[in-house]
């Protein structure tokens, strides 16, 4: 019996010292977070440098102060130009350290900027990827992963002279027969740069052709569709309007553009398919313009105009990776995107922000939103920089009459196929 009792007062002792030795289990929890946080804390930067596109910063000043507040971390904002400057310039700052921990590319650019390691893939909460359109979200991939999170969208869309024309027609038919009344003296009911891929891809596209077909989940460029039946009739349908003198024959090449503007901007063209960039400068020119989604081809399908993307995305070079995609978190969110797209007309790709009164109210917003409902993506692999330039030569010489829709096109192709075997076979 008394051994029995010394053995029970032993075994109470000990219960007893391991309870006052041990943590309970609200302090321990409390413990771990505490610890995880000074991790956290001892692997924040004082700053991140962040490249945005020339003339679109100033909206960084507030948000970004916001980050600041939340974090500590102070932003130094660099403005870049995004067309030809940015990748360039990442090139040789990341390696040099010099560069960004945050910047913004279009996405076409992602493919060749992944395979080199000069951006650097996010991984990010199913939550997070609902924020945005679903088609946004896949031209910030590349090869099954995540390169950015998207800020705002843009593809052509049909512009006109309200004075001109009262209202925008529903079909591409019917904008024919304007232009068939309307273009003379020096006037034009519609104008295109159908001799640029960009643009030309819109009715290519509507009538079936595509650039790369997809697979897998994947697009594959051993499988063209620049010259299949359905391109062929796209080209057939551009060709019409300039054999037909409804284009004139100064709005071809790499002056095209600025001679449609010049036009448009006199009030001697009544519609343009143009993109939401030129918006500004038409209303500065003192057009009173009316936007709309491209009106329909004549089998009754959309025009598929190429969409692009601008996105954020995290330097490959970054010593800070986890702060800076907690930075594009968190600019992104809704209200942040909105308070960009109202100070730069850029249309964000957030879902929660279609039905918003600033964009569902905003004639030019609102069309560039309709618009990219039946947009394709530009591709964004590497293989794509193989195109550009055949068939921008052949769609020339479809414009000016030196070959036929078929000729030219199957040039193109044999061309893409030999750049592409040469710059990037295996």
């Amino acid at each position: 019996m008394k051994k029995a009792l010394s053995l029970l007062m032993v075994v109470m002792l000990v219960l007893g010292a391991l309870a006052a030795c041990g943590p309970n289990r609200e302090e321990q929890s409390s413990g771990n977070k505490d610890s995880e946080k000074k991790a956290d804390d001892a692997n924040k930067p004082e700053k991140l440098v962040i490249w945005e596109d020339e003339k679109k910063a100033g909206w960084l000043d507030e948000v970004g102060a916001k980050f600041t507040e939340e974090t500590g971390i102070e932003l130094e904002v660099k403005e870049v130009e995004m067309a030809s400057k940015m990748k360039e310039q990442l090139r040789l700052d990341g390696p040099a350290g010099t560069g960004p921990d945050v910047l913004t590319l279009p996405h076409d650019q992602i493919g060749e900027l992944a395979l080199a390691g000069h951006i650097a893939p996010l991984e990010v909460d199913g939550e997070i990827k609902d924020r945005f359109t679903e088609s946004s979200m896949t031209a910030e991939s590349y090869d099954g992963k995540l390169y950015g999170l998207p800020k705002s969208s843009e593809t052509p869309v049909f512009i006109y002279n309200k004075e001109l024309m009262k209202e925008a027609p529903k079909t591409m038919d019917e904008v024919y027969s304007f232009s068939k009344d309307f273009t003379k003296d020096g006037n034009y009911g519609f104008l295109a740069l159908w001799d640029n891929y960009y643009f030309a891809h819109a009715p290519i596209g509507g009538f079936g052709g595509y650039v790369f077909a997809e697979k897998d989940g994947a697009l594959d460029p051993k499988d063209l569709g620049l010259n299949n039946e359905g391109a062929v009739k796209g080209a057939e349908f551009i060709q019409k309007w300039y054999s037909e003198g409804l284009f004139p024959k100064g709005i071809v090449g790499e002056n095209g553009g600025s001679a449609m503007d010049g036009l448009f901007n006199e009030g001697k063209v009544a519609s343009v398919m143009n993109g939401p960039w030129s918006f500004q400068g038409y209303k500065d020119a003192g057009i009173d313009i009316g936007v709309s989604a491209m009106p329909k081809l004549p089998n009754g399908d959309p025009m598929k105009t190429f969409m692009g993307v601008k996105g954020w995305h995290v330097s490959g070079y970054s010593e800070n990776k986890e702060w800076a995609q907690k930075f594009i978190e968190f600019i992104t969110q809704d209200e942040y995107a909105k308070l960009r797209f109202e100070q730069t007309q850029e249309v964000p790709t957030n879902q929660g922000l279609i039905d918003d009164p600033a964009i569902a109210e905003n004639e030019g917003a609102k069309a560039v939103a309709e618009q990219s409902q039946y947009a394709v993506p530009m591709p964004n692999i590497p293989e794509m920089g193989e195109v550009w330039d055949p068939m921008a030569k052949s769609l020339q010489t479809l414009v000016t009459g030196k070959q036929g829709p078929k000729e030219a096109l199957d040039a193109a192709v044999k061309q893409i196929e030999q750049n592409i075997e040469t710059n990037h076979s295996n």
